[in-house]
């Protein structure tokens, strides 16, 4: 019976994200032709335990290429800290 409390516990453990909202990185986009041009949606949150500049970096990385694939209309951006509407 204890393997399986700590299986569990190891599980909980490994499913739980970094709790210091401070070094986490959000991607947002807008959907060109489709209601408000303003509008954020959620493309992902990065926050990994290595820390806010290496979150950003990845941030900018993956706007980036979004950004340059060929008939992208939509505009991507990295705001610091988890998703808002």
């Amino acid at each position: 019976m204890r393997w399986l409390a700590l299986l569990i516990a190891l599980f909980a453990a490994s499913c739980s994200s970094n709790s210091d909202d401070s070094s986490a990185f959000t991607l947002y986009r807008t959907t060109p032709g489709v209601g408000n041009e303003a509008t954020r949606i959620h493309v992902a949150t990065f926050d990994t335990g290595e820390g806010a500049d290496y979150n950003a970096a990845n941030c900018k990385i993956a706007a980036s290429l979004f950004r340059s694939q060929p008939g992208v209309l939509s505009e991507y951006w990295c705001e610091k800290g988890r998703f808002r509407q």
